[in-house]
């Protein structure tokens, strides 16, 4: 290492964190230089963990701000829950109310003091310049006065105390243990506490994103014991892993047939075969998958693959390995050069066979959509999979039924008609029995009216979405909207990953502003996740992208039904009532001050002790209210298991909607009221003067 002389060069920092393009050229001596390509198969994220080795030798590229990580930060959109916005608006209101009260104060002051017989309070003591002032610098001062004294009714330490119970709270989604997972060993994770009380907030007419429905299932035999396979050469166990179910079918089909894989070392491949003889193959070149070559899908329900082989002379070879590497060493369109060259190779391939990996459904994936729509959910599915593998998804985990309509948006149906009559047609069909439908049978359980299901395809989707010149694209956006919310689910199938973004994006500035959801347990569901308010990533074998681009982690879809309907509900009541809470005290501390004022001459004299000032927000009301929203619960856990419906109930914002703030703000002031007078009836007597004195009749009466 002392001796290397070499030089990097890679592309300006960029925020995808799986793409790197860069070339590494080595100069020794007075040999040629040799360039080398760096993907990011070389690259190291910031924060990343060293495992499986015992060093690394490498070199900075990217440094501060500049790293993928930092980028990423900064690009991603702010995620505000309903209840932040909320407290934001009542924080508006009671900034008013608190200009308003300063304002009256500061009139009647000078009202009160326009007598002749009335003037500054002697105890304010103010100098003879400070009474002689400009009239408008004198109120304006004691404008500010007023702001002071009347300052605490804005609840600054709810902030603190909100963030607090968000941080603490999200403890309990951890802790959880039937969340957790034994196969993988791991329970969920909370990557922002921010979105707790979010997690309540899914309804009718909001839309859901269930990707994950199904895993990958391999068949397990007598040499295969809860995943370890026993090597025939060394008689250890050992397993293998990888981010694709595909190569792990491979290896064990080919195991089957008595071939063993051993390692991959240095580019070369080492493999048992059936004489326990070892036999080494040199990988000279990957052509790695992508989105854009999608895998074949020919057996309902299984994850299919065509296996294909070509064979090349030497010379052909190396034409082959000189196009690659010319492809692999571009730092301009290095992608698009590298697909022309896998264009030109895989050309002519002789067909060995199809591989089929079973796609079941996960553990009561059913069950957990079935909830989620009894909940009033609108669920979708955004798939890259076809028409047919995906709806058949659909019907087994009951997000399709028997009775139900389907729909079809498709290219082929816009092929026999144009977009215009499709659309127009299937809304028409729809909308026919929408007058007379009620909103909260949007989740599909009512047999009054018609169970509509609609498919679309992803070429379909693009020609909705594709911006026009006379501006029919927009009235095409709403009319599929129109569609969509009058189905009870919607299946879109053949997506690209940013196809599945822009759907998030469609619903969440609709004209109803849902709040959405978005679940997925791959790469390819990242952009969608990051879209939507809040993001679930499933811990999953294909990677953990996905988790680690979302809000919260999860290790099962089924994880999903507690996490919303009991968690989420939870989370919801419990922050909401803390934030009404704080409003309603803040108002019964702050308003006997303002009738206070009434007795004392309006000269901005405090009701209350400096200390007890202090105390009130830090201790004495915070304290017991942040106990509260850690560990009350309403109803008990088992019930908003077995009653869904429930959820409906603290849906859209239902605990902090404008009624109920004005509600608690008007039981605050008549507490305020009960409070101050209250206490100045009870000791309006003889023996305490209206000004606070004892009387010297008072005195000699006790002592009698």
């Amino acid at each position: 290492m002392e001796t290397l002389h070499a030089t990097i060069e890679c592309e300006q920092p960029q925020p995808d964190l799986y793409k790197f393009v860069g070339r590494i050229n080595i100069y020794g001596g007075t040999e040629d230089t040799i360039a080398r390509p760096l993907g990011s198969e070389n690259l190291l994220l910031r924060g990343a963990t060293l495992k499986n080795t015992e060093r690394v030798f490498g070199v900075a590229i990217y440094t501060g701000m500049e790293t993928k990580m930092a980028l990423n930060y900064q690009s991603k959109s702010q995620k505000r829950s309903a209840v932040e916005k909320s407290m934001n608006a009542y924080l508006i209101v009671y900034l008013c109310i608190l200009i308003s009260k300063a304002l009256i104060n500061t009139v009647l002051k000078y009202v009160w003091q326009s007598e002749s017989s009335r003037d500054e309070p002697w105890y304010n003591q103010k100098t003879d310049s400070e009474r002689q002032r400009h009239l408008l610098i004198r109120a304006f001062t004691d404008f500010l006065a007023f702001m002071v004294l009347f300052n605490y009714i804005i609840p600054v330490s709810m902030y603190v105390t909100v963030e607090m119970q968000k941080f603490l709270g999200s403890y309990f989604l951890t802790w959880d243990e039937e969340m957790f997972d034994e196969t993988i060993g791991e329970g969920p994770l909370v990557n922002t506490s921010d979105l707790n009380e979010e997690l309540g907030q899914e309804r009718e007419d909001l839309f859901f994103r269930a990707l994950c429905l199904c895993h990958t299932v391999q068949v397990k035999d007598e040499d295969n014991i809860d995943g370890e396979r026993k090597s025939s050469q060394s008689g250890k166990s050992s397993v293998y892993i990888s981010s694709s179910p595909d190569e792990v079918a491979l290896v064990e089909g080919i195991q089957r047939l008595g071939y063993t894989f051993l390692k991959l070392k240095d580019n070369y491949l080492e493999i048992c075969n059936r004489e326990n003889e070892i036999e080494r193959f040199e990988l000279l070149h990957v052509l790695t998958f992508d989105s854009v070559r999608r895998r074949m899908s020919v057996i309902e329900g299984l994850r299919t693959l065509c296996v294909a082989y070509k064979r090349f002379t030497q010379e052909e070879y190396e034409d082959v390995d000189k196009l690659l590497k010319r492809a692999q060493l571009a730092l301009q369109d290095r992608e698009k050069k590298l697909a022309e060259s896998y264009e030109q190779i895989e050309q002519n391939l002789i067909l060995l066979g199809a591989t089929a990996v079973e796609d079941r459904l996960q553990e009561k994936a059913a069950d957990t959509i079935e909830s989620l729509q009894k909940a009033g959910i609108k669920v979708w599915v955004l798939t890259g999979d076809k028409m047919e593998t995906a709806a058949a998804t659909c019907y087994a985990c009951k997000l399709f039924r028997r009775t139900t309509q389907l729909l079809e948006l498709t290219t082929k149906k816009i092929e026999e008609q144009s977009l215009h009559d499709v659309l127009f047609e299937l809304s028409k069909t729809v909308l026919r029995h929408s007058e007379s439908l009620p909103r909260d049978n949007f989740s599909g359980f009512s047999t009054d009216f018609q169970d509509y299901g609609l498919i679309i395809d992803g070429a379909a989707l693009s020609l909705i979405m594709k911006p026009r010149e006379d501006g029919s694209s927009t009235n095409y956006r709403e009319v599929f909207l129109d569609i969509c919310r009058n189905c009870n689910a919607v299946l879109c199938c053949r997506m690209a990953p940013l196809q599945k973004a822009q759907i998030v994006k469609l619903i969440k500035t609709s004209r109803e502003r849902p709040i959405t959801l978005a679940i997925g347990d791959g790469a390819n569901d990242v952009s969608m996740i990051l879209e939507a308010h809040v993001g679930i990533g499933i811990i999953g074998k294909e990677g953990r992208q996905a988790a680690r681009n979302s809000d919260y982690a999860i290790p099962k879809f089924k994880h999903l039904k507690k996490m919303l309907l009991v968690h989420g509900h939870f989370y919801y009541v419990r922050i909401a009532e803390l934030v009404q809470y704080f409003f309603y005290k803040n108002v019964c501390f702050i308003f006997p001050q303002f009738l206070y004022q009434f007795f004392c001459g309006f000269s901005q004299q405090p009701l209350y002790d400096t200390a007890y000032l202090t105390l009130y927000n830090i201790s004495f009301t915070s304290l017991p209210i942040l106990l509260y929203s850690l560990i009350e619960q309403h109803v008990s856990m088992e019930m908003l298991k077995r009653d869904p419906t429930l959820y409906r109930d603290i849906a859209k914002n239902a605990l902090l909607r404008w009624r109920l703030f004005i509600y608690w703000t008007f039981l605050g002031l008549f507490d305020a009221v009960v409070f101050f007078f209250g206490a100045y009836f009870l000791f309006d007597n003889a023996t305490v003067t209206s000004n606070g004195q004892v009387s010297a009749e008072g005195n000699l009466r006790q002592r009698n």
